[in-house]
């Protein structure tokens, strides 16, 4: 098929030339013209009058001193007058001024004329211009394309008219192409044509099927197919093959919904009626599954084991990661002897090409609470602070033989620590049973009043050792009251030795008497000596 287009040009700029001699001026078709008198050599003192004529009659006068006078020539009228240097000047030039004017100078001695010819040139020159996206070689263009040129010419105002028209053979690569025409003037600028675009029909070749939505893709998700085809027009209808099953539509949108992972394969597309012109795109259906061993809470006894297994069936390499509580675990391994610390929630996290599944479980290590130790401290003052940690699971209770002020620990790992406060009078045995529904435990310690206490549980084990600020001076006072006793032992015993001396040297004593001064004396000298 031929397609056209016409770029029409008017002379809108025509080439003006001047002749002066060997000279020759230039100017565009519609300009102002200026034309010279002797080349613009004329000196203002020595002409008496200049006239300006052509063959068809006078077209201005100017004399010394006066102003122009212009004729009434209909051509020249409202569009001619004169400069100082005597030089013409031509507005709107046409092609009725192409014409010898002449100059005539009257001088005191003497009367010349110079004439000047003004012939109107009019060359134009019209190119096609093809704007593709695609590359076609220039003899194809050449052997494709017709361009036939026409010119008119105006009887009355002479300006002619080119008209240019362009046939061509279109190929499917031309669908986007554009094409202008351009008109250049060896005076003036280039003049482009607004560009046309045409359309090209041509049947399909090849069909092209795509997947719209954005993969991987999950069970449930919903996915889309389109269908496209390179001719122009396209079609308005295809075929899709949705598990071999053949579906027309009147669209070349097709959408599988909740899909699984039995929609896993390749679909077709291709056009109603030619079937051998057909596209395939595979599409896959993401799955992961996953089944923990363990769920929901599980109790155990302290020393047991536990194994916990994972079962995943994935439709590619799955990753596994073990979280326990908010820490993360490098991995869950057996459970070979169960301690209050396994306790607590574990989170299994699988993932696998955008899909992840999440399983829990809460482990309980459960016992009997043991007690683990049972110290005293010193308090403020002469008050003591005892202090009973207990194991087990669930949480030991705690029950002291005595009165105080409690206090307890956070229970963490399945230990808890008992503190009871107390000011003892003396001394006294304290007790701490821990209890909970699996059994009970008791320890005792002995509690002294002193504030320098050491002291033994009823196993014969050392538990504490305390001392004060104030020991030194209890310390002393001791001491002191020792050295008194034995100074008041010396004193006497001094005593009684000088009183047997004093006796020896007056006289001699009845023999009764001096037998029971020795008995007094020995005595004395015993009790002296304790």
């Amino acid at each position: 098929m031929f397609s056209q287009t016409h770029c029409i040009y008017s002379d809108c700029f025509l080439l003006c030339i001047l002749v002066i001699g060997l000279e020759t001026l230039t100017s565009k078709y519609g300009d102002t013209i200026e034309i010279p008198c002797n080349k613009g050599q004329l000196k203002e003192t020595d002409v008496t009058l200049v006239k300006w004529k052509y063959e068809g009659g006078n077209i201005l006068v100017k004399q010394l001193d006066q102003n122009a006078t212009i004729s009434p020539d209909v051509n020249y009228k409202n569009r001619v007058s004169i400069k100082k240097d005597f030089s013409l000047v031509i507005t709107q030039v046409t092609m009725t001024d192409q014409r010898t004017f002449t100059c005539m100078v009257v001088e005191k001695d003497d009367i010349l004329e110079y004439p000047v010819q003004l012939q109107m040139i009019k060359e134009i020159c019209i190119l096609w211009y093809y704007i593709s996206l695609y590359f076609r070689f220039l003899f194809l263009l050449i052997t494709a394309i017709k361009i036939n040129t026409n010119v008119d010419v105006d009887k009355e105002t002479r300006l002619s008219t080119t008209t240019s028209t362009l046939e061509y053979t279109a190929v499917k690569e031309d669908i986007d192409a554009k094409f202008t025409c351009q008109v250049q003037h060896i005076q003036s600028a280039n003049m482009d044509s607004s560009p046309l675009v045409f359309t090209v029909n041509y049947p399909t070749e090849k069909v092209d099927l795509q997947v719209v939505s954005q993969g991987p893709f999950k069970e449930g998700d919903n996915v889309t197919l389109k269908c496209t085809a390179d001719g122009n027009p396209p079609p308005s209808s295809y075929s899709f093959y949705i598990n071999g099953e053949k579906k027309t539509v009147d669209s070349n949108i097709y959408t599988l919904t909740n899909v699984t992972r039995e929609n896993t394969g390749d679909y077709k597309c291709s056009l109603v009626d030619n079937e051998d012109i057909v596209a395939s795109v595979p599409i896959t259906v993401e799955y992961l599954d996953v089944v923990l061993s363990t769920t929901g809470k599980i109790v155990k006894k302290l020393g047991e084991s536990l194994e916990v297994t994972v079962d995943i069936k994935a439709s590619g390499a799955a990753q596994t990661s073990w979280k326990k509580g908010n820490a993360k675990l490098n991995s869950l391994s057996k459970f070979d002897k169960l301690t209050y610390s396994d306790s607590g929630m574990y989170e299994c996290v699988v993932s696998m090409a955008g899909l992840k599944k999440t399983r829990t479980f809460e482990l309980v290590v459960e016992g009997p609470p043991v007690i683990k130790n049972l110290i005293k401290e010193r308090g403020e003052g002469m008050a003591k602070v005892l202090k009973c940690v207990a194991e087990g699971s669930p949480k030991p209770t705690v029950q002291w033989s005595v009165n105080g002020t409690s206090a307890e620990s956070a229970y963490e790992h399945g230990k808890v620590t008992y503190s009871i406060t107390i000011v003892p009078n003396g001394n006294l045995t304290v007790s701490c049973t821990a209890s909970n529904v699996l059994g009970s435990d008791i320890k005792s310690i002995d509690v002294s009043a002193l504030v320098e206490d050491v002291t033994m549980d009823k196993q014969g084990k050392t538990l504490n050792y305390e001392y004060s600020d104030q020991t030194p001076l209890a310390v002393g006072i001791v001491v002191g009251l020792m050295l008194a006793v034995v100074a008041i032992g010396l004193a006497y015993w001094l005593y009684m030795k000088k009183s047997r001396q004093g006796s020896w040297k007056t006289g001699e004593k009845e023999d009764g008497s001096v037998e029971e001064s020795k008995k007094l004396e020995e005595s004395q000298n015993q009790k002296a000596d304790v």
